[in-house]
């Protein structure tokens, strides 16, 4: 259950982040958060499934991350959140001990295509993609291949930048055995479902 305080963390966290970009002119050092309610719509959807075995792709400073794990904590799972810059990786995992998540959340620093491709097959609940979107197109196949039948995929930023999305979204729709929708929570989410 989520408690008082600890969204209280959260929205502090998310100002923190909001200011931080405010007054960074580098995209790379930007922390580019979710909103918080894209948050909580991600802990919404995590429970609902009942996902314990959650990927996130782009970990940033850790706040999407930290309301994975707290899904995951009370579904006994866990989170595995990729990224490449390490800079960003140290800053989510002080953040994720701040809300003592940090041993429920594996923090990797890889390409996803690399860690998709290695992935066994059907063995991810929930995959949570909000990273670089013109990439999305070439995760696709291996994203199908790691789901397991009945697992939901979200992806940020679907009405924020439909032009970046536009590819992967086509992609997706185009597959059969999926069914996908966007939702209009914080930057746009669209949601995959894999019907299978």
């Amino acid at each position: 259950m989520l408690e008082a305080e600890t969204l209280r963390k959260l929205q502090a966290l998310w100002e923190e982040g909001e200011r931080h970009d405010a007054h960074c002119n580098e995209r790379n050092e930007k922390c580019l958060n979710i909103t918080m309610d894209t948050g909580r719509f991600l802990y919404q959807l995590a429970r609902f499934s009942g996902s314990r075995h959650i990927l996130e792709i782009g970990t940033s400073n850790g706040f999407s991350t930290i309301w994975l794990a707290l899904a995951a904590r009370a579904n006994g799972g866990r989170v595995i959140s990729l990224d490449v810059l390490p800079a960003k990786q140290q800053r989510a995992r002080e953040n994720l001990a701040a809300f003592g998540e940090e041993s429920r959340v594996e923090l990797v620093l890889a390409d996803a295509a690399d860690w998709l491709a290695g992935a066994p097959p059907s063995s991810i609940d929930l995959l949570f993609l909000d990273a670089e979107r013109r990439l999305y197109p070439g995760y696709w196949p291996d994203i199908q291949r790691v789901l397991r039948p009945g697992g939901l995929v979200v992806m940020d930023n679907a009405q924020s930048h439909p032009d970046e999305c536009r590819d992967f979204v086509g992609q997706v729709l185009a597959t059969d055995g999926y069914l996908a929708e966007t939702y209009t929570i914080g930057k746009g989410q669209f949601v995959i479902l894999k019907d299978g």
